[in-house]
């Protein structure tokens, strides 16, 4: 059994917490708000958030090296998450969320 460092234990919880908080949001808060929270480009930007930390979780889960490759591309599209429903509005506990996904993903893709 491959022994999962601690650091990578903790992206997995960050990531599948953004998963979590992305799409939950986007469900719960944006849909029924509606407005600039539903516009296409921010809408997807969420959906995308949250289905790149699901997978960069499952890899990592799975122990492939590939998962460098994913987190890599998790920070980045947490970091534009953030900075869209930052500029949306009223979304800050997804803020928070994605900036500490990216900034633990850009550690294990490192």
């Amino acid at each position: 059994m491959h022994q999962m460092s601690s650091e990578m234990q903790s992206c997995i919880d960050e990531c599948l917490r953004c998963y979590q908080t992305c799409l939950s949001m986007a469900s719960n808060h944006c849909l029924p708000a509606g407005g600039k929270h539903v516009e296409p480009e921010h809408f997807r930007l969420m959906l995308a958030c949250a289905e790149i930390c699901r997978t960069s979780a499952h890899f990592m889960l799975l122990g492939t090296a590939h998962h460098k490759h994913t987190c890599a591309e998790c920070a980045d599209v947490c970091e534009d998450c953030a900075r869209s429903c930052e500029q949306v509005g009223d979304m800050q506990q997804c803020v928070e969320q994605c900036r500490r996904c990216a900034e633990s993903c850009r550690k294990m893709a490192a």
